[in-house]
């Protein structure tokens, strides 16, 4: 570009300023209201702002008004094909969680009515999971021993539901969903299938007819006290749990292979117990090994706010089950919930879910359930039965109550070993090795981020397994952002663009000049290293230039468009790489920099030292800039032409006047 061609560049704005309290309140509502709840609020009357409230709080307030009999055809289906599900799976789930199996029924009746009220989701069913039931069983059960002294434990397993359900709804009420965001996808599939491997070990005390087992959870002890109790096996168990997994498991793949006839996998659970409990009935199987659920307790949910062990010596421990369990609740439930809406084309509101999800868990722990959620299989058979609001959940709960009030006798000869047989064929499915593999494919570090997930929970603890993978992403996070990158610019060739000289090897190096790009905001964090990485370049561009013979470098351009925000350290930091380039003859150059980093430059000194003429709005300017002062052989550039805010140009004009 010849000097006849250069135009003189218009420099770059710096936004006017606000009043602190009007920052403050736009910094909370981007941070905590990206979604903006209130807007449905401006210009309403106080009695249509008292009914939004409730409508927010409460959704079925909104939707409930517009319900068709048409819909509540399809919901009524529906829920009673969950039912069919939820019954056994609630009972094997508490016999995982070592409660008392009619919990589980309980946790399947009082839960989804609350949901029902304050949950946002038309496809989620509400229901106890394998991976909290194992986290209780853990956890607790490593203090008291649930055999022992049943009482405590169930009491400390209600406590531990209590604080999940708090912790769930503070979150949901602060809008700090975002904290859940720190569970990455690469940490929850290597935790589900490890926690999904552990869980079915667990399975074989059932299936071989153990009496005593392992109260670890890791495999070498598990795989330690099978192989420890050969003499103990008991072959009936072990033909009748491999008979109905291999029942369960043809179901599931028949129901992939013909989408239309899912309701054979979703009955398939109910048909279990149903041929198990008769052909122990008719054979007398119990006394020939096969352990059976025996008696289950007529009657709906008795209360139980006064078996909250608020004043036990474990209270710490049902504390941080409870915090723990809250959190994996929340990430399954609301990112099954989302993923089900989008087939629907339909928005659900994470803070909302997480209200909903502590209500129920609050409302549960008084009325002698333990924690629930939104398990994905509940909800992929809710969703493909055609259900079309969270009336399916009222349904599933009165076919649920109607089991405790009239049914529950009918389980008495329900063999643990179809209750082990269902939990097995569930927890296969959360082994998604496929997604695994894609890691591997698509990002290294995440793929050592799953498998550490999976190898910890698998072989040390769950607990264990979840600490070091939530480590692993969060260090990751910490280094993303104190060791950004940064990479050369080149110009492509007869174009006014830049472009990364490693990315597109057809980009051209500007003789004399050295373009940097910095790829991530500048913080205390971060500031040193982008210091000693940008003279790090320097040297090797002016060694390169030695070697080369080609013009010696004049010019270091940062393009500063990535940079969204900088702190104090980064502003002393550019001053600090403005002196170094000072002192080698260089002139440091800025192209782009963003509203947040132009307030930062005219608050200080940094402005002065640099001068708003070396402050360009592209790379492509600044680069024309430096061109024209290297063949002019002139020490500044022509005067930009700043753009003053409007009303500084008309106090100008007046005064001009």
């Amino acid at each position: 570009m010849g000097n006849s061609d250069y135009h003189t560049p218009r420099g770059v704005a710096v936004p006017p300023p606000k009043p602190f309290l009007s920052a403050v309140k736009t910094t909370l509502k981007e941070t905590f209201f990206p979604d903006d709840p209130f807007r449905q609020f401006k210009n309403q009357p106080l009695s249509r702002k008292l009914v939004l409230g409730l409508q927010y709080f409460m959704p079925i307030l909104e939707w409930a008004p517009r319900y068709t009999f048409q819909f509540f055809k399809a919901d009524f289906v529906a829920g009673i094909t969950i039912a069919s599900l939820a019954v056994p799976q609630g009972i094997s789930y508490a016999n995982l969680a070592s409660l008392p199996p009619i919990i589980g029924l309980y946790s399947s009746f009082v839960p989804p009515l609350v949901y029902a009220m304050f949950g946002s989701s038309r496809d989620l069913a509400v229901g106890t999971i394998a991976v909290a039931s194992l986290l209780i069983t853990s956890m607790i059960g490593a203090v008291v021993n649930p055999n022992e002294n049943p009482k405590l434990y169930l009491q400390l397993a209600l406590t531990a539901t209590f604080f999940s359900g708090i912790l769930q709804t503070v979150m949901g009420v602060l809008r700090l969903g975002f904290i859940v965001d720190f569970l990455s996808h690469a940490t929850i599939v290597g935790f589900m299938g490890g926690a999904a491997t552990v869980v079915c070990l667990q399975q074989l005390k059932g299936i071989l007819g153990l009496v005593h087992f392992t109260r670890q959870t890791d495999m070498v002890s598990v795989m330690k006290s099978v192989f420890t109790q050969i003499h103990q096996w008991r072959w009936e168990s072990a033909v009748l749990g491999c008979v109905f997994l291999f029942f369960l498991l043809l179901t599931r793949y028949f129901s992939k292979r013909k989408p239309a006839f899912f309701w054979i996998n979703a009955l398939a659970p109910l048909t279990s117990v149903i041929l198990g409990s008769t052909l122990v009935y008719l054979t007398h199987a119990e006394k020939h090994g096969v352990q059976v659920i025996g008696h289950l307790t007529k009657g709906l949910n008795p209360p139980s706010l006064n078996d909250l062990a608020f004043g036990s010596p474990y209270l710490m421990t049902a504390i941080k089950t409870g915090a723990i369990t809250a959190i994996i609740a929340l990430a399954e439930g609301v990112a099954v919930g989302r993923s089900f809406s989008m087939f629907k084309n339909y928005h659900i509101d994470g803070n909302k879910e997480m209200i909903a999800f502590g209500m129920m868990n609050i409302v549960g722990s008084c009325t002698t359930c333990y924690l629930t959620t939104g398990p994905f299989s509940r909800t992929a058979v809710n969703f493909n039965a055609g259900c079309q609001t969270a009336v399916s959940n009222i349904v599933m709960a009165t076919a649920v109550m109607i089991t405790l009030l009239f049914l529950t006798p009918l389980f008495h000869y329900t063999p643990l070993v179809v209750l082990s047989s269902i939990i097995i064929s569930a927890m296969l499915g959360l082994i998604d090795y496929e997604a695994a593999i894609h890691l591997w494919k698509v990002d290294k570090f995440d793929f050592v981020v799953c498998m550490s997930a999976y190898i910890g929970v698998v072989f040390a603890s769950v607990e264990i397994g979840l600490t070091i993978a939530v480590f692993l992403s969060i260090l990751r996070l910490l280094l993303s952002l104190a060791r950004p990158r940064t990479f050369v610019l080149g110009n492509i060739p007869n174009t006014m663009t830049y472009r990364n000289i490693d990315q597109y090897p057809v980009a051209n190096t500007v003789p004399g000049m050295l373009i940097l790009h910095i790829d991530a905001p500048i913080y205390f964090a971060n500031a040193n290293y982008l210091r000693e990485r940008i003279n790090r370049w320097i040297s090797e561009e002016e060694d390169r230039v030695k070697s080369c013979g080609e013009t010696s470098l004049h010019y270091v351009i940062l393009d500063m468009s990535a940079v969204g925000s900088i702190d104090t350290s980064g502003m002393s930091m550019l001053d600090e790489v403005k002196k170094d380039l000072d002192k080698k003859g260089l002139k440091l150059v800025l192209a782009n920099p963003g509203s947040e980093v132009m307030k930062k430059i005219d608050r200080t000194e940094f402005v002065q030292n640099i001068a708003h003429e070396w402050i360009y709005m592209t790379v492509g300017e600044a680069v024309g800039a430096c061109n024209f002062m290297l063949h002019s052989c002139k020490r500044t550039p022509p005067t930009l032409n700043l753009r003053m805010p409007l009303a500084v140009e008309l106090t100008a004009q007046t005064d001009n006047v």
